[in-house]
């Protein structure tokens, strides 16, 4: 969508400094309005988010580059969020959930419950959007009746990586699904780790370049890439189903040990032409590979 036929489906951002009362000591905070379009100028449900973005080094406060993606994909998608309950994990400035919700998804944002500059930041933004998104304060580990009760469709996150919260989620809904982008720095025998270790399997793996469009993929620096995130069925049927929830946050049954040390011997395994993918082991011709 074009802002004054200037930009169609880049980024754009503008940059004021705050007035502040504050002492001449404490330096003024920067905040910026950036921007983000999706669809073309000629597409009847084209459209834009406007981020309230604090330029400070603060991760909670800046829209990072696997924001970007996701959103990006949720727009893509946009016929699969539409009357669907989605929440968003770590959410920051919140594109992803922004654009969810501006194609019809119901969207719950959260994000550190310690961190109320967040929280409130995301408020402005949504009214800023005219967008009605609930705000959660959440702290990993700590898990309250509101928590407990959510029964999200979809569960967003960029640059999230897999813990309980996310297994529990899924679990609250059956047939839902984990949606993150993130930057891969350290190769998939990472990712698959994790997703071993809480129970997931992946069901789509992307590369961000081969569906970003090229004025967004020219502004990205690095791997970026987006998976789609299940429950691994056979561990739901088995161990996960018998964990009660402390067991689930401490991770101490005999069971998910085992799975992660059999992983442990079967991620050394590269092929040794393309060393993005992770290999299964050649005795089981009928396991496909999720990564």
């Amino acid at each position: 969508m074009s802002c004054g036929g200037a930009i169609m489906e880049g980024d754009a951002s503008s940059t004021a400094t705050s007035s502040s009362s504050s002492t001449s000591m404490e330096p003024q905070m920067m905040t910026t309005h950036s921007q983000h379009f999706f669809g073309g100028p000629s597409r009847p449900d084209a459209l834009s988010v406007t981020i309230i973005q604090v330029m400070r080094e603060d991760y909670g406060m800046f829209t990072w580059p696997s924001s970007v993606v996701l959103a990006e994909y949720v727009w893509q998608q946009r016929a699969h969020f539409s009357g669907r309950t989605v929440i968003e994990l770590g959410a920051g400035t919140a594109l992803p959930g922004l654009v969810a919700a501006k194609v019809g998804a119901d969207v719950i944002l959260t994000d550190s419950s310690n961190r109320p500059e967040i929280l409130d930041n995301m408020r402005q933004t949504c009214d800023l959007n005219k967008v009605n998104c609930k705000i959660m304060g959440l702290t990993w580990g700590e898990w309250d009746a509101g928590f407990c009760s959510l029964n999200p469709q979809i569960v967003l996150g960029a640059d999230v990586l897999y813990d309980s919260s996310v297994t529990f989620l899924l679990r609250s809904t059956p047939g839902s699904i984990f949606i993150t982008a993130y930057h891969n720095r350290s190769g998939h025998h990472l990712v698959e780790y994790l997703m071993v270790k809480w129970g997931l399997k992946c069901v789509k793996l992307l590369d961000a370049f081969s569906f970003m469009p090229a004025s967004k993929a020219s502004t990205l620096q690095g791997n970026f890439e987006l998976i789609e995130v299940k429950l691994d069925s056979d561990l739901v049927k088995g161990e996960w189903r018998r964990m009660s929830l402390p067991a689930m946050l401490v991770g101490e049954t005999v069971g998910k040990f085992l799975l992660v040390s059999k992983f442990a011997k079967q991620s050394v395994l590269f092929d040794s032409n393309e060393p993005k993918t992770l290999m299964t082991t050649k005795t089981e011709p009928n396991n496909k590979t999720s990564i």
